[in-house]
């Protein structure tokens, strides 16, 4: 049987992508090696949405070239939003690529692997049987005719997967839903649209007991992913299989947003489906939701999340520019004064919610006017953080065809900068009113860095930064001990916190648990801060 070593790209949905292909290989019999060395069949999972991404994985292919060239029997696959979105152009111009495999036809992979084992045992690599290497949804990709979505196989992956907690990319105990796949926004600088598809809605009760599935197997914390997560809509009734299951169907237009009865019985909302999560799986500890789009998010979701104690009030939510002209050439769909609308309802209803963002700057015929308007956008907004990116034409987009990339990139390099650091400002503000409280945190990680003692000094002190190997002078209640070591994990507002445990055994124990700390001191990107009782989150066994 094949050793298969699977990489990864891009956003949170090629990493579920990537946790449901290793599920379903490792269903199959395949192995997995944590290094590509050590494989036979290398896949990597792409993203087309930035083009670091997009030039890690082409010089990934490159390497696997030049190791095909030299002898090495090896199968390479190129799966994802760049496999559908170049095509079998990808196979001719690059010859060490054995299989495409888009990102909705991810349950037809074990096929194209045996496929290219039996074919390329008897043919050269690009003989007549290009069809039988490649899974691709071409022009069906956006299916609108119809309502039930039930014809598309991916489903099956959701259902089917097999989940270790212990091994999961997304964090310990920690794991990805997908609620919909695709997107009908059509934003100009986007591929996603035609790599994923149209929105295709996933019926309630799969996710919900997807969602059960995962708390039994050890998961605490659940976040349901989405392109625009708010838009979940499920009309029950209308797509059936004949035994009477409901099968994944094709969102509604935007029109459904304007109008709606929120109370329709035979309608699922996304608030609706939030509240069926939060109340019948509370095993889990955690619900979080990403991404979320400005427009049409209604009062029924901010109020769900303000009486359901364990959805995180947490709302990843882009605005991409401040310039009303801007996101007209972006095709957003919404102005300033919407997105700004849409934040003072989060505040007033959710007072301590943590909002992030992304911003593109430079995008065509942005002016230094344009760019002003951004910037008085970030000063008026609490951003926890924002995904800051500099504008690139990508392939595929409305964009590259329509727009001139007129932006020089000195110009893109300085805002980008400029923006980095007033995000910092006001990244360390929103931090600096954390200080002096107390945060349930979802430890994650060892940092590896030389602990920053529970009296760091507040954001005040320049020197404090996200990974800081600064040690102040410490209090008479620190313990000292030279094998104290830091840890990592994050609030229900999905900001950064680390603090000191004392040994590196207790520090393991307490990975993938949710322990009570006082924040102590702040950064841009990071809370410090202290464990209130060690002693009551450790095993009996190691308590200090």
């Amino acid at each position: 049987m094949k050793t298969v070593y699977l990489e990864t790209f891009g956003c949170q949905m090629n990493e579920l992508d990537s946790e449901l292909v290793r599920g379903h290989l490792e269903s199959l019999g395949y192995r997995f090696a944590a290094e590509p060395d050590h494989a036979d069949v290398l896949l990597f999972n792409t993203c087309s949405v930035r083009e670091h991404a997009e030039s890690k994985a082409y010089s990934r292919v490159g390497i696997v070239g030049k190791r095909k060239k030299a002898g090495e029997k090896l199968i390479l696959g190129v799966l994802g939003c760049m496999a559908e979105r170049d095509g079998v152009d990808m196979l001719r111009r690059y010859p060490q690529i054995d299989l495409l495999c888009g990102p909705g036809e991810l349950d037809k992979l074990p096929m194209l692997i045996d496929n290219v084992v039996r074919t390329t045992a008897v043919n050269p690599p690009l003989a007549n049987n290009i069809e039988d290497r490649v899974a691709l949804a071409g022009n069906t990709s956006r299916r609108s005719a119809a309502l039930s979505a039930s014809a598309d196989d991916l489903e099956t992956l959701d259902l089917a997967r097999a989940f270790d907690p212990d091994r999961a990319t997304s964090g310990v105990r920690s794991a990805y839903v997908r609620i919909t796949r695709g997107c009908n926004k059509f934003c100009t600088y986007c591929v996603v649209p035609y790599t994923r598809g149209a929105e295709v809605h996933r019926p309630p009760d799969s996710i919900v007991e997807e969602c059960r599935r995962l708390a039994a197997s050890g998961v605490i914390e659940v976040t349901l992913l989405g392109q625009t997560v708010n838009h979940y809509r499920y009309t029950h009734g209308v797509a059936v299989t004949l035994d009477g299951r409901e099968q994944p169907q094709i969102g509604p237009g935007l029109s459904a947003f304007r109008n709606e009865t929120i109370e329709d019985p035979n309608l699922t909302t996304f608030a609706k489906l939030l509240a069926r999560i939060h109340d019948e799986v509370p095993e889990l500890a955690r619900i979080r939701f990403l991404t979320s789009y400005p427009k049409d998010f209604g009062d029924d979701v901010l109020q769900v999340m303000a009486t359901r104690p364990r959805i995180c009030r947490y709302l990843h939510v882009p605005v991409q520019s401040g310039s009303n002209r801007i996101l007209k050439l972006m095709n957003r769909g919404y102005t300033v004064e919407e997105y700004l609308e849409f934040t003072d309802r989060v505040l007033e209803i959710l007072p301590d919610a943590s909002i992030a963002g992304d911003i593109i700057v430079g995008f065509p015929t942005e002016t230094d006017e344009d760019f002003e308007m951004t910037k008085d956008l970030l000063r008026r907004v609490p951003f926890k953080n924002n995904f800051i990116f500099k504008y690139s034409p990508r392939p595929g987009t409305t964009a590259i065809t329509r727009f001139e990339d007129d932006v020089p990139l000195e110009v893109k390099k300085l805002r980008n900068n400029e923006l980095l650091v007033l995000q910092a400002e006001i990244g360390a503000a929103v931090h600096a009113n954390w200080v002096g409280r107390e945060v349930d945190v979802l430890v994650e990680r060892l940092t590896n860095r030389t602990p920053v003692a529970s009296s760091a000094p507040s954001v005040a002190d320049p020197r404090i930064t996200l990974g800081s190997r600064l040690t102040p002078k410490k209090t008479p209640h620190e313990d000292a001990a030279e094998n104290a070591v830091q840890v990592s994990g994050r609030t229900p507002g999905d900001l950064i916190t680390v603090f000191q445990v004392p040994t590196r055994e207790q520090a393991q124990q307490l990975l993938g648990t949710i322990v009570r700390v006082r924040i102590e001191g702040s950064g841009p990107l990071i809370l410090h801060g202290r464990m209130v009782d060690l002693t009551a989150a450790l095993p009996n066994e190691i308590h200090p």
